[in-house]
Protein backbone atom coordinates (compact mmCIF):
# COMPACT_ATOMS: atom_id res chain seq x y z
CA UNK A 1 0.00 0.00 0.00
CA UNK A 2 1.22 3.16 -0.79
CA UNK A 3 2.36 5.83 2.11
CA UNK A 4 1.08 8.56 2.81
CA UNK A 5 3.83 10.56 1.37
CA UNK A 6 3.51 8.85 -1.95
CA UNK A 7 0.19 9.31 -1.96
CA UNK A 8 0.91 13.22 -2.01
CA UNK A 9 3.26 12.89 -4.11
CA UNK A 10 1.22 11.27 -7.02
CA UNK A 11 -1.40 14.42 -6.94
CA UNK A 12 -0.53 17.02 -9.31
CA UNK A 13 2.38 18.82 -8.43
CA UNK A 14 1.15 22.18 -8.22
CA UNK A 15 -1.03 20.90 -5.61
CA UNK A 16 1.57 19.85 -3.42
CA UNK A 17 0.85 20.70 0.40
CA UNK A 18 4.56 19.81 1.36
CA UNK A 19 7.08 21.99 0.46
CA UNK A 20 10.71 20.45 0.68
CA UNK A 21 11.91 21.15 4.30
CA UNK A 22 8.28 19.97 5.16
CA UNK A 23 8.34 17.15 3.36
CA UNK A 24 11.98 16.24 4.88
CA UNK A 25 10.18 16.69 8.16
CA UNK A 26 7.26 14.66 7.07
CA UNK A 27 9.38 11.54 6.05
CA UNK A 28 11.12 11.67 9.33
CA UNK A 29 7.97 11.10 10.93
CA UNK A 30 6.60 8.92 8.75
CA UNK A 31 9.16 6.85 9.10
CA UNK A 32 9.59 6.71 12.45
CA UNK A 33 5.93 5.55 12.26
CA UNK A 34 6.97 2.73 9.57
CA UNK A 35 9.83 1.77 11.87
CA UNK A 36 7.28 1.08 14.76
CA UNK A 37 4.82 -0.73 12.21
CA UNK A 38 7.53 -2.86 10.89
CA UNK A 39 8.05 -3.56 14.62
CA UNK A 40 4.81 -5.02 15.03
CA UNK A 41 4.69 -6.30 11.66
CA UNK A 42 7.55 -8.77 12.70
CA UNK A 43 6.47 -10.00 16.09
CA UNK A 44 3.72 -10.96 14.26
CA UNK A 45 5.50 -13.21 11.64
CA UNK A 46 6.22 -14.65 14.24
CA UNK A 47 2.65 -16.22 14.58
CA UNK A 48 2.02 -19.16 12.77
CA UNK A 49 0.69 -17.68 9.64
CA UNK A 50 -3.05 -18.07 9.71
CA UNK A 51 -4.97 -15.88 8.22
CA UNK A 52 -8.10 -14.50 10.18
CA UNK A 53 -11.97 -13.52 8.62
CA UNK A 54 -13.27 -11.09 10.73
CA UNK A 55 -16.67 -9.71 9.82
CA UNK A 56 -17.72 -6.33 11.13
CA UNK A 57 -21.64 -5.97 12.35
CA UNK A 58 -21.93 -2.15 12.23
CA UNK A 59 -25.36 -1.56 13.78
CA UNK A 60 -24.68 1.79 15.20
CA UNK A 61 -23.05 5.13 13.38
CA UNK A 62 -19.95 4.94 15.05
CA UNK A 63 -19.27 1.95 13.00
CA UNK A 64 -18.53 4.26 9.73
CA UNK A 65 -16.14 6.15 11.58
CA UNK A 66 -14.31 2.54 11.94
CA UNK A 67 -14.78 1.25 8.92
CA UNK A 68 -13.98 4.85 6.49
CA UNK A 69 -12.02 7.09 8.75
CA UNK A 70 -9.96 4.38 10.44
CA UNK A 71 -9.57 2.00 8.53
CA UNK A 72 -9.40 4.29 5.35
CA UNK A 73 -12.28 1.91 3.69
CA UNK A 74 -15.01 1.92 1.25
CA UNK A 75 -18.49 0.73 0.95
CA UNK A 76 -20.96 -0.16 -1.96
CA UNK A 77 -23.45 1.31 -2.71
CA UNK A 78 -21.89 4.40 -1.93
CA UNK A 79 -25.38 5.84 -0.82
CA UNK A 80 -25.88 6.30 2.16
CA UNK A 81 -29.07 5.60 2.74
CA UNK A 82 -29.00 1.80 1.00
CA UNK A 83 -30.40 -0.77 2.88
CA UNK A 84 -27.61 -2.79 2.36
CA UNK A 85 -23.91 -1.69 2.46
CA UNK A 86 -20.50 -3.93 2.84
CA UNK A 87 -16.82 -3.78 1.94
CA UNK A 88 -13.86 -5.56 2.27
CA UNK A 89 -9.61 -5.17 3.31
CA UNK A 90 -6.95 -7.04 4.29
CA UNK A 91 -4.88 -5.78 6.80
CA UNK A 92 -1.53 -7.80 8.45
CA UNK A 93 -3.18 -11.32 8.35
CA UNK A 94 -6.74 -10.24 9.03
CA UNK A 95 -9.31 -10.29 6.07
CA UNK A 96 -12.31 -7.94 7.12
CA UNK A 97 -15.45 -7.50 5.78
CA UNK A 98 -18.02 -4.58 6.67
CA UNK A 99 -21.69 -5.02 6.80
CA UNK A 100 -24.01 -1.96 7.59
CA UNK A 101 -27.78 -0.68 6.60
CA UNK A 102 -30.59 -1.36 8.09
CA UNK A 103 -31.33 -4.28 6.41
CA UNK A 104 -29.21 -6.26 8.55
CA UNK A 105 -31.19 -8.18 10.73
CA UNK A 106 -29.95 -11.57 12.97
CA UNK A 107 -30.60 -14.55 11.13
CA UNK A 108 -31.42 -12.85 7.86
CA UNK A 109 -27.72 -12.55 6.40
CA UNK A 110 -25.05 -15.25 5.85
CA UNK A 111 -22.36 -15.29 8.54
CA UNK A 112 -19.39 -15.50 6.87
CA UNK A 113 -16.60 -15.76 9.00
CA UNK A 114 -15.58 -16.85 12.49
CA UNK A 115 -15.10 -13.70 14.30
CA UNK A 116 -16.96 -11.17 14.97
CA UNK A 117 -16.81 -7.65 15.72
CA UNK A 118 -20.18 -6.26 16.84
CA UNK A 119 -20.64 -2.32 16.52
CA UNK A 120 -23.40 -1.31 18.77
CA UNK A 121 -24.99 1.56 20.36
CA UNK A 122 -25.40 1.55 24.09
CA UNK A 123 -26.09 5.80 24.61
CA UNK A 124 -29.74 5.30 26.52
CA UNK A 125 -32.24 2.28 27.22
CA UNK A 126 -34.02 1.83 23.86
CA UNK A 127 -30.39 1.66 22.46
CA UNK A 128 -29.47 -1.22 24.98
CA UNK A 129 -32.25 -3.47 24.28
CA UNK A 130 -31.51 -3.09 20.89
CA UNK A 131 -27.88 -4.41 21.19
CA UNK A 132 -28.68 -6.82 23.74
CA UNK A 133 -30.63 -8.59 20.79
CA UNK A 134 -27.33 -8.72 18.55
CA UNK A 135 -25.64 -9.84 21.61
CA UNK A 136 -28.12 -12.51 22.20
CA UNK A 137 -27.65 -13.68 18.37
CA UNK A 138 -24.08 -13.99 18.82
CA UNK A 139 -24.24 -15.95 21.97
CA UNK A 140 -26.59 -18.45 19.88
CA UNK A 141 -24.14 -18.42 16.83
CA UNK A 142 -21.38 -19.18 19.47
CA UNK A 143 -23.08 -21.89 21.47
CA UNK A 144 -23.82 -23.42 18.40
CA UNK A 145 -20.04 -23.31 17.22
CA UNK A 146 -21.08 -20.97 13.88
CA UNK A 147 -18.86 -18.47 15.16
CA UNK A 148 -15.97 -18.51 17.78
CA UNK A 149 -15.10 -14.88 19.06
CA UNK A 150 -16.90 -12.22 19.46
CA UNK A 151 -15.39 -8.56 20.46
CA UNK A 152 -17.71 -5.25 20.90
CA UNK A 153 -17.02 -1.66 19.35
CA UNK A 154 -19.69 0.12 22.06
CA UNK A 155 -20.61 3.55 21.44
CA UNK A 156 -20.93 3.86 25.51
CA UNK A 157 -23.66 6.01 27.33
CA UNK A 158 -22.11 9.70 27.94
CA UNK A 159 -22.46 9.43 32.05
CA UNK A 160 -20.44 6.32 31.35
CA UNK A 161 -23.62 3.73 32.74
CA UNK A 162 -22.32 0.96 31.06
CA UNK A 163 -22.64 -1.56 33.43
CA UNK A 164 -25.20 -3.43 31.51
CA UNK A 165 -22.75 -4.74 29.17
CA UNK A 166 -20.81 -6.52 31.79
CA UNK A 167 -22.45 -9.55 32.35
CA UNK A 168 -21.56 -10.50 28.73
CA UNK A 169 -18.05 -10.14 29.22
CA UNK A 170 -15.78 -13.46 29.15
CA UNK A 171 -13.78 -12.14 32.00
CA UNK A 172 -17.30 -12.04 33.57
CA UNK A 173 -18.55 -15.52 32.40
CA UNK A 174 -19.95 -14.30 29.15
CA UNK A 175 -18.60 -14.91 25.92
CA UNK A 176 -17.37 -11.28 24.53
CA UNK A 177 -13.68 -11.85 24.43
CA UNK A 178 -12.70 -7.74 23.97
CA UNK A 179 -14.75 -4.58 24.28
CA UNK A 180 -13.81 -1.41 22.91
CA UNK A 181 -15.96 1.70 24.59
CA UNK A 182 -16.21 5.32 23.62
CA UNK A 183 -15.78 8.37 26.97
CA UNK A 184 -13.24 7.61 29.69
CA UNK A 185 -14.89 4.39 30.59
CA UNK A 186 -14.00 3.41 34.52
CA UNK A 187 -13.90 -0.02 33.77
CA UNK A 188 -11.01 0.71 30.74
CA UNK A 189 -7.99 -1.84 31.74
CA UNK A 190 -5.82 -2.02 28.43
CA UNK A 191 -5.72 -5.98 28.49
CA UNK A 192 -9.29 -7.00 27.18
CA UNK A 193 -11.04 -3.25 28.11
CA UNK A 194 -10.32 -0.65 25.79
CA UNK A 195 -10.88 2.73 24.97
CA UNK A 196 -12.45 3.83 21.68
CA UNK A 197 -12.60 7.56 20.02
CA UNK A 198 -15.76 9.05 19.64
CA UNK A 199 -14.99 10.21 16.38
CA UNK A 200 -17.10 12.32 14.01
CA UNK A 201 -20.24 12.66 14.06
CA UNK A 202 -21.09 9.55 10.91
CA UNK A 203 -24.61 9.97 11.87
CA UNK A 204 -25.12 13.51 10.65
CA UNK A 205 -22.82 12.22 7.60
CA UNK A 206 -19.81 14.25 8.11
CA UNK A 207 -17.43 13.29 5.38
CA UNK A 208 -13.79 11.79 5.41
CA UNK A 209 -11.53 14.85 4.24
CA UNK A 210 -8.46 15.17 2.65
CA UNK A 211 -6.12 17.90 3.66
CA UNK A 212 -5.51 20.48 0.55
CA UNK A 213 -3.21 22.88 -0.40
CA UNK A 214 -5.75 25.42 0.67
CA UNK A 215 -6.37 23.95 3.71
CA UNK A 216 -3.18 24.37 4.96
CA UNK A 217 -1.33 27.40 3.42
CA UNK A 218 -4.87 29.62 3.31
CA UNK A 219 -5.15 32.77 5.76
CA UNK A 220 -8.53 32.02 7.52
CA UNK A 221 -11.16 34.90 8.10
CA UNK A 222 -12.10 33.81 11.86
CA UNK A 223 -9.99 33.30 14.99
CA UNK A 224 -12.09 30.90 16.34
CA UNK A 225 -15.80 29.46 15.93
CA UNK A 226 -18.34 27.88 18.03
CA UNK A 227 -21.63 26.46 16.69
CA UNK A 228 -23.64 24.64 19.03
CA UNK A 229 -26.37 24.30 21.39
CA UNK A 230 -25.74 26.71 24.41
CA UNK A 231 -27.49 24.81 27.70
CA UNK A 232 -28.56 27.12 30.27
CA UNK A 233 -26.67 27.58 33.41
CA UNK A 234 -23.62 25.77 31.12
CA UNK A 235 -20.13 26.87 30.59
CA UNK A 236 -21.49 27.50 27.33
CA UNK A 237 -23.17 30.75 28.52
CA UNK A 238 -20.31 31.29 30.43
CA UNK A 239 -18.29 31.51 26.94
CA UNK A 240 -20.72 33.53 24.91
CA UNK A 241 -20.49 36.02 27.64
CA UNK A 242 -16.88 36.31 27.44
CA UNK A 243 -16.40 36.15 23.84
CA UNK A 244 -19.62 39.43 23.51
CA UNK A 245 -17.81 41.42 26.70
CA UNK A 246 -14.62 41.68 25.02
CA UNK A 247 -16.31 41.72 21.49
CA UNK A 248 -14.13 38.85 20.37
CA UNK A 249 -17.49 37.65 19.07
CA UNK A 250 -16.86 40.22 16.23
CA UNK A 251 -13.31 38.13 15.34
CA UNK A 252 -15.27 34.95 16.04
CA UNK A 253 -17.58 32.64 14.03
CA UNK A 254 -20.66 31.83 16.47
CA UNK A 255 -23.98 30.74 15.50
CA UNK A 256 -25.44 29.47 18.80
CA UNK A 257 -28.84 28.30 19.10
CA UNK A 258 -31.13 26.79 22.40
CA UNK A 259 -32.63 23.72 20.97
CA UNK A 260 -30.30 20.57 20.30
CA UNK A 261 -31.16 19.25 16.45
CA UNK A 262 -30.28 15.66 15.53
CA UNK A 263 -30.58 16.40 11.94
CA UNK A 264 -28.81 18.98 10.21
CA UNK A 265 -30.15 20.57 7.14
CA UNK A 266 -28.06 20.78 4.18
CA UNK A 267 -27.69 24.34 4.55
CA UNK A 268 -26.56 24.17 8.45
CA UNK A 269 -23.80 21.44 7.88
CA UNK A 270 -22.19 23.09 5.03
CA UNK A 271 -22.25 26.56 7.66
CA UNK A 272 -20.90 24.35 9.89
CA UNK A 273 -18.21 22.49 7.56
CA UNK A 274 -17.31 26.46 6.28
CA UNK A 275 -16.95 27.83 9.92
CA UNK A 276 -14.51 24.90 10.77
CA UNK A 277 -12.64 25.80 7.28
CA UNK A 278 -12.40 29.69 8.03
CA UNK A 279 -11.06 29.46 11.93
CA UNK A 280 -8.06 28.64 13.20
CA UNK A 281 -9.41 27.50 16.61
CA UNK A 282 -12.86 25.59 17.41
CA UNK A 283 -13.82 25.85 20.99
CA UNK A 284 -15.38 23.10 22.81
CA UNK A 285 -17.30 23.67 25.29
CA UNK A 286 -18.16 20.28 27.71
CA UNK A 287 -21.93 19.00 27.18
CA UNK A 288 -22.85 16.27 28.76
CA UNK A 289 -19.37 14.53 28.50
CA UNK A 290 -16.40 16.28 27.57
CA UNK A 291 -15.03 14.64 24.53
CA UNK A 292 -17.58 15.63 21.39
CA UNK A 293 -17.61 14.98 17.79
CA UNK A 294 -16.69 18.50 17.43
CA UNK A 295 -13.16 17.91 18.48
CA UNK A 296 -12.38 15.54 15.65
CA UNK A 297 -14.62 17.25 13.05
CA UNK A 298 -12.10 20.26 13.81
CA UNK A 299 -9.08 18.01 13.35
CA UNK A 300 -10.31 16.89 10.07
CA UNK A 301 -10.17 20.46 8.43
CA UNK A 302 -7.01 21.55 10.49
CA UNK A 303 -8.92 23.94 12.34
CA UNK A 304 -7.39 23.33 16.66
CA UNK A 305 -9.52 22.53 19.25
CA UNK A 306 -9.66 24.57 22.28
CA UNK A 307 -10.99 22.38 25.04
CA UNK A 308 -12.50 22.89 28.28
CA UNK A 309 -10.60 20.05 30.28
CA UNK A 310 -12.87 19.56 32.89
CA UNK A 311 -14.34 16.28 34.37
CA UNK A 312 -18.24 16.05 33.50
CA UNK A 313 -20.85 14.33 35.95
CA UNK A 314 -21.10 10.68 36.10
CA UNK A 315 -19.21 7.37 36.52
CA UNK A 316 -16.25 8.57 34.26
CA UNK A 317 -12.87 8.46 34.31
CA UNK A 318 -10.59 6.95 37.18
CA UNK A 319 -9.92 3.71 35.53
CA UNK A 320 -7.23 1.41 37.12
CA UNK A 321 -4.91 2.55 34.09
CA UNK A 322 -5.82 6.29 34.11
CA UNK A 323 -6.89 9.07 37.21
CA UNK A 324 -9.72 11.47 37.05
CA UNK A 325 -9.25 13.41 34.03
CA UNK A 326 -10.98 13.48 30.90
CA UNK A 327 -10.13 12.53 27.18
CA UNK A 328 -7.59 9.98 28.29
CA UNK A 329 -7.48 8.42 24.66
CA UNK A 330 -6.58 11.80 23.03
CA UNK A 331 -3.81 13.29 25.66
CA UNK A 332 -2.39 9.57 25.66
CA UNK A 333 -1.41 10.22 22.03
CA UNK A 334 -0.44 13.25 22.44
CA UNK A 335 -2.70 15.19 21.03
CA UNK A 336 -1.91 18.85 20.17
CA UNK A 337 -4.54 21.05 21.15
CA UNK A 338 -4.85 24.01 23.46
CA UNK A 339 -6.40 22.80 26.90
CA UNK A 340 -8.02 25.00 29.68
CA UNK A 341 -9.72 24.85 32.86
CA UNK A 342 -12.13 28.05 32.50
CA UNK A 343 -13.52 29.99 28.99
CA UNK A 344 -12.00 32.86 31.56
CA UNK A 345 -8.80 31.69 29.50
CA UNK A 346 -9.99 32.24 26.43
CA UNK A 347 -8.88 36.23 25.75
CA UNK A 348 -5.48 35.92 26.34
CA UNK A 349 -5.06 33.01 24.11
CA UNK A 350 -6.76 35.08 21.26
CA UNK A 351 -4.84 37.80 21.41
CA UNK A 352 -1.71 35.34 21.36
CA UNK A 353 -3.69 34.00 18.04
CA UNK A 354 -4.01 37.80 16.73
CA UNK A 355 -0.09 38.21 17.10
CA UNK A 356 0.47 35.02 15.51
CA UNK A 357 1.85 35.01 12.10
CA UNK A 358 0.30 32.96 8.74
CA UNK A 359 3.69 30.99 8.89
CA UNK A 360 3.59 30.14 12.19
CA UNK A 361 -0.42 28.75 11.62
CA UNK A 362 0.39 26.82 8.63
CA UNK A 363 3.22 24.75 10.38
CA UNK A 364 0.43 24.19 13.37
CA UNK A 365 -1.84 22.93 11.06
CA UNK A 366 0.36 20.70 9.89
CA UNK A 367 1.15 19.27 12.94
CA UNK A 368 -2.30 19.07 13.98
CA UNK A 369 -3.24 17.27 11.10
CA UNK A 370 -0.41 14.80 10.79
CA UNK A 371 -1.14 14.13 14.34
CA UNK A 372 -4.55 13.07 13.60
CA UNK A 373 -3.87 10.93 10.49
CA UNK A 374 -1.11 9.14 12.57
CA UNK A 375 -3.72 9.09 15.65
CA UNK A 376 -6.06 6.92 13.21
CA UNK A 377 -3.34 4.73 11.63
CA UNK A 378 -1.89 3.64 15.51
CA UNK A 379 -6.06 2.98 16.31
CA UNK A 380 -6.39 0.88 13.62
CA UNK A 381 -3.20 -0.54 14.12
CA UNK A 382 -3.62 -1.32 17.81
CA UNK A 383 -7.36 -2.40 16.83
CA UNK A 384 -5.86 -4.87 14.31
CA UNK A 385 -2.97 -6.76 16.53
CA UNK A 386 -5.51 -6.88 19.45
CA UNK A 387 -8.04 -8.72 17.61
CA UNK A 388 -5.08 -11.31 16.25
CA UNK A 389 -3.79 -11.64 19.31
CA UNK A 390 -6.48 -12.26 21.43
CA UNK A 391 -8.19 -14.33 18.43
CA UNK A 392 -5.66 -15.93 16.84
CA UNK A 393 -4.45 -19.86 18.56
CA UNK A 394 -1.02 -18.29 20.02
CA UNK A 395 2.22 -20.56 19.59
CA UNK A 396 3.20 -21.63 22.88
CA UNK A 397 5.58 -24.44 20.76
Amino acid sequence: PLGFTDHVALENEEWNPWDADEKNELAASQQRYEAHLKMIKYARSHLEPTSLRVQIWGKAAIGLYLWEHIFGGHLEPADVTAQWREGSQKAGKTHFSFLTGPSVVPGYFSVEAEHVVLVLNGREPAKISYATQWLHYAQTLMETRKIQHVAVVLLGNERCNNAWIQPYLKRNGGFVNLLFVTYDCAFVNEEDIFQWPLGVATYRSFPVVEPSWSMLHDPRSHLCNFLGTVYRNSSRETLIKILKQDGLDKLCWIGAREQWQPQETNESFKNYQDALMQSDLTLCPVGINTECYRIYEACSYGSLPVIEDVMTPGDCGNSSMYHSAPLQLLKTTGAPFIFIKDWKELPAILEKEKKMSLQEKIQRRKKLLEWYRNFKAWMRQKFISTLENSFLPSDKG
